[in-house]
Parts: C-alpha cells; structure tokens; sequence
C-alpha cells in the first residue's frame, strides 16, 4: 500500500522533471492533495507547449526557414512540406531492449490515425485476406476494419477462441492481438501453437511500455516465425497521465525466423503504412512529442504510476466482486487497467451515458476524484459507458487512478455503494410506471 505521503513525494519527483524540461523553470511547490498534484502536472504541460510554440515559432508546417532541425527534448525532427516526409530521431517510447535492429517506426498523429494508416497499407498488399480479431477488441478497431477495409473479412474470436485452430484455407491471415480483450482470451491465444498466420497486428495502447506482455507476445511471435507490427496510442499511458499531445506511433518487428516472403511483406507494409500517413495527412506533429520522455527518471516515474494503477485495479476487481455480486460485467481484461459494470435490466446507449453522468457528478460532490472522461491513465479516476459486444449490451467501465491506496479504495467503495441504491432503486419501480424523476444519491 502506498500512503499519502509517499504518493505526494512521487508526484513531486514527476512535478520536477517536467519543469526541468522547460528553459524557464517554474516554480513549484510541494503538493499538498491530489488536486494540487492534478492542477500543478497540466500547467507545467501547458507551459511546456506553450514555451515550445514561441521558441519555435520559425518551424511551421511548410519548414520554410530551413533554418536547422526543430526539436522536442530529445526528439529531432526532418520534414519538408506538410510533414510528408517526417523522420524521427530519438528515444524509443517502448522500454524493451529486444526489439531487433532492424524494426522500423511511423509516427502519426493520434493511435487511430496509426491503426487506420496500417489498415490502408494492407490493401495493396493484399487483394483480399482473413483478419482475426479478439473478443470484444478495441471498438473503433472493429468499426474501422468493417465500414473501411473492405478487402479485409473480419472474423470475431468467441469467448473460447476454439474458432482460430478450425480456420481453414489458403488466403492470407492477419491476427489483431488486443490488450482491450479479457485476460483469459490473451493468454489462450499465447499459448496457441502451430497457428497459421501471415502477420500479427499487436495493439499495445493499454500496456506499459516495458510490459512484460509485449515481451511474451513478440517472443510468441518470433517462435512462430511471424512478423508484428506494434500500435500504440502514446496520449494515454506514456504522458505522465497529462495527454501532452495526440500521438501514435506503427513499429516493425523483424522475426529472423521468418521466411523472406514474410520478411519483405513487412518491408512493404512500412513503407506503404509511411505512403497512407502522407496521403490521408496522419503524421505525427513535432510539437506532440514530450520532451521529457527518454531519462532514466521517466522511464522509473512511469513504471510506478502503472504500478500503482495495476494494484489499484486488483483491488477494485477484488472489492467490485464482493460488493456487487453479479453485476460486474468484466473484473479482468488484459491491461489490467478497468473493470466494467452491468445493470441487472439491460441499458441503452443513452442510459449508460446518463448513469456515467450521475455517477461522477454525485462522486465529484463528495469531493472525490472520479471523472467522466473517454480515456484513463490519469492522476483521477475515468468512468465512461462503452458496449460489451459479446452480450450486447452496454455498461460502465471505471479505470482505476494513479491515487494513494486509501483514497482510491475510498472511491472504489462509494461507487460499489451508489451502483447498488441505484439497482435497488430501479428494481422497485412498477412495470407500468411512467416516467419517473430518480433522486440523486
């Protein structure tokens, strides 16, 4: 567990090194409550963008002065017109150590615009091919591949994934390996063997950038002599939970193992994924990239917020189990990162907006830290209502908070104990009730 004290003196650590990112250091001071902490973390990032925009005020997007490489900390940036053309310098965002050599990276402006440019990409590489998604994988994923990737024919996984060892003939398969989809359904696939796939698409978004995870999956990958390529969102969990910019980013992984017909489709993949950033204008922009990514005290700061947040996770999944019997839809995913509740009668998509609503305006009362808000990874708790396509129905999910063990147990309680007068209260309505004013909690 992790007093309140021991998390102020953290925050502190991640308040120093974004000011000291900054040629005008601020001056900060010891945060006294997570308000304080919240508040402090998003001026220093507006500063620092701030401080990036009239410093390199030369540097627009036709790089007209040519007058040297535009920077952010230790990112350098090549452009010419529009960015087309962007090359990146510097840190990896990922902490692993094993990528080969010979991977490659495209930045773009945002995780879907990195998902969408590599789907585009596959298109003149296959006429027509299998792709394989996950159970209840990243919803705008599935919403893309089926509205826009015409040539490609979705398959949806069932919960058992007995589906992926029965798929027979010879087209191309493509796998989508997702960390939105449930533990069980992650670690079946790892353990799958002999599977025939032409590539792997991994979306690594929810993970930590150094989860041992990614590891097992490219090493999975490599035994199986097929190529991956890593998604990532970079706005949610390599910020320092402030969304300093929209930021995604297609990373190659060579398998020595793999044949040369694989080998040069991951080639050609690259270099058609860098074709559909330029053509549907996704690259990246030079003043997205945190300046404070790299050093080895981001690199520890960011390995113990998600620390913090995994065991703040656990232990939700843990109190949620006991407090809400039968109404937690899924305790746990792959990340780690959220759970989801289910109402005992089924909601709409409207309904699942309005309980979010109420739930955290009533939490925010209270003067507890949970907010509506459609991502996480933040110093506060994100609830927001999302669709559970395996059952069709839509629920709420609540990320957990990078927030002192006792004050997110707090939260977690309260909001155990608001779901539960909320089903009480809805379950003693009469079934030929009009409309009804509920009483907020």
């Amino acid at each position: 567990m992790e007093t309140v004290e021991a998390y102020l003196a953290r925050k502190r650590e991640e308040l120093e090194l974004l000011n000291s990112s900054l040629r005008d250091p601020l001056t900060i001071r010891f945060p006294r409550s997570v308000a304080e902490v919240i508040e402090q973390k998003f001026h220093l990032a507006s500063a620092l963008k701030a401080e990036h925009a009239l410093h390199d005020w030369a540097q627009t997007e036709t790089a007209w002065t040519h007058s040297g490489r535009p920077r952010s900390g230790p990112f350098e940036f090549k452009y010419d017109y529009q960015r087309a053309d962007l090359e990146v310098t510097g840190p990896s965002f990922y902490a692993l150590e094993n990528l080969p050599s010979r991977s490659r990276t495209v930045y773009t402006a945002s995780g879907m615009a990195a998902i969408s440019a590599l789907l585009m990409a596959t298109a003149p590489v296959f006429s027509e091919a299998d792709i394989v998604t996950m159970p209840n994988s990243y919803g705008e994923t599935t919403e893309l591949i089926d509205g826009h990737a015409t040539h490609l024919r979705r398959v949806e996984l069932g919960a058992t994934l007995a589906e992926i060892t029965k798929f027979s003939g010879s087209g191309p398969r493509i796998l989508v390996l997702d960390s939105c989809t449930t533990a069980g359904a992650f670690e079946a696939i790892l353990k799958c063997a002999q599977l025939r796939l032409d590539l792997i698409l991994f979306d690594t978004t929810c993970f930590s950038s150094g989860s041992g995870r990614i590891l097992r999956a490219l090493s999975w990958a490599r035994s199986a002599a097929t190529p991956i390529i890593l998604l990532r969102s970079h706005t949610k969990l390599d910020s320092l939970g402030v969304e300093y910019g929209r930021l995604g980013s297609v990373v190659s992984a060579p398998c020595p193992r793999a044949e040369d017909a694989k080998q040069q489709l991951l080639e050609t993949l690259m270099t058609e994924t860098r074709n559909a950033v330029r053509l549907f204008g996704g690259a990246a922009l030079p003043a997205h990239f945190p300046p404070y990514v790299g050093s080895p005290a981001y690199r520890s700061l960011t390995n113990k917020r998600v620390a913090a947040m995994l065991l703040n996770s656990r232990r939700m999944a843990h109190c949620i189990s006991a407090q809400l019997p039968g109404l937690a839809a899924e305790l746990h995913f792959a990340h780690g990162l959220y759970v989801t509740l289910a109402s005992a009668k089924a909601l709409d998509e409207n309904q699942a907006r309005e309980i979010v609503a109420e739930l955290c305006a009533d939490l925010r009362r209270r003067g507890l830290p949970l907010r509506h808000a459609g991502s996480f990874g933040f110093d506060f708790g994100a609830a927001e209502w999302s669709k559970d396509r395996i059952r069709d129905r839509y629920v709420v999910r609540i990320a957990a908070a990078d927030l002192p063990t006792s004050l997110w147990g707090e939260i977690v309680a309260a909001v155990g104990a608001w779901w539960k007068a909320r089903e009480r209260r809805v379950g003693r309505r009469p079934q030929n009730a009009g409309t009804v004013t509920e009483v907020t909690l």
